[in-house]
């Protein structure tokens, strides 16, 4: 099973996101990434294959990638062999939405194919990569807002899944959405943590939803 870890805050995002994949390492994992935004910087993405140590080590324990708002994964290998490639998170083209998933997305075949209709380019063999790419289609369709266009997303997605997503146009917010996969949320002082599992977040708040 994959793990997920966001966060939003005052505090640099990088160190608790690869604290948290720390306590989600029980769930097997191939390979492990973050993304993490400085503002309205643009987006950093940081992945590699094997052990989360290898990620720790390229960012200097999260000391190297500065920013408060960020969102980290661990993957366990579905669609797409292991590869720093094919590790979350993944991003649509012009980095305008970045997310992690979780889950297993049945018809992501046919959403590919419409998508690449549509203009889209694959970098990896991933369900969450379409997954992503949906999400921004219907946002640059619209025009509707983050909310509105996951909701539109999700509605064509069949399987399992729980995302974290981060938008351009909304530095410092993380939205989320869940069907059949675990997600909670916890909030102290002004600080909103995600997570696939509670061992994640539980050094920093006991107030879980």
């Amino acid at each position: 099973m994959c793990g997920i870890v966001g966060f939003t805050g005052d505090k640099q995002a990088a160190p608790i996101l690869l604290d948290g994949l720390s306590k989600l390492e029980y769930r097997g994992y191939d390979s492990a990434g973050i993304a993490v935004r400085n503002g309205e910087s643009d987006v950093e993405i940081v992945k590699a294959k094997g052990k989360l140590k290898v990620l720790q080590e390229m960012t200097n324990n999260g000391a190297a990638v500065n920013g408060c708002c960020g969102i980290g994964h661990t993957r366990w290998a579905t669609h797409g062999e292991p590869s720093s490639l094919n590790a979350h998170p993944h991003a649509s083209d012009d980095e305008n939405v970045v997310a992690v998933h979780n889950g297993i997305i049945e018809n992501y075949q046919e959403l590919k194919e419409k998508l690449t209709k549509r203009g889209y380019t694959f970098k990896s063999q991933t369900d969450t990569e379409v997954a992503v790419k949906l999400v921004d289609y219907y946002y640059k369709k619209y025009n509707e807002g983050p909310v509105d266009s996951i909701a539109r997303a999700m509605t064509r997605i069949r399987g399992s899944y729980a995302l974290c997503v981060m938008f351009k146009d909304y530095p410092g917010e993380i939205y989320t959405a869940r069907k059949d996969s675990p997600m909670i949320i916890g909030v102290t002082d002004g600080e909103t943590y995600v997570a696939s599992d509670v061992p994640a977040i539980l050094k920093y708040t006991r107030n879980v939803y």
